[in-house]
């Protein structure tokens, strides 16, 4: 979790995050696209700088709450006072069990070359 104020070099501090990713320019609108593999038009680009902006400012006013009292948050059971850790009972043990036969796995496949699925390309670069 990113602590306001926590400086050590496995914690980068929000406000740092902030600093670096404020104004965020159409070239670093186009490297995002780039890397979610999005086809922005020319049109597109301008509206999600803005947005991209406009994500980064209010992160920038979630900031400025204080936090100091807020214990930082880990696991959700933690949030349930326990109660995950005082019915773990009710939960499905976890045991090692045979698996479905891959031979009629592949026999139903539509394709397969009898040891992986073949499926179609989905990502063309």
């Amino acid at each position: 979790m990113y602590r306001r104020g926590a400086r050590n070099r496995d914690t980068l501090c929000i406000e740092e995050v902030i600093e670096a990713m404020s104004g965020v320019t159409i070239e670093d609108v186009r490297r995002v696209a780039e890397l979610a593999n999005l086809e922005l038009t020319e049109e597109e680009e301008p509206r999600m700088q803005r947005d991209l902006n406009s994500i980064l400012g209010h992160i920038a006013e979630l900031n400025e709450l204080d936090t100091k009292d807020v214990p930082a948050m880990a696991q959700v059971g933690e949030v349930l006072g326990g109660e995950i850790f005082l019915h773990g009972e009710t939960l499905r043990a976890d045991v090692v069990q045979p698996s479905i036969d891959r031979s009629l796995v592949m026999a139903a496949a539509p394709e397969t070359d009898g040891r992986f699925f073949k499926v179609p390309r989905v990502i063309e670069r």
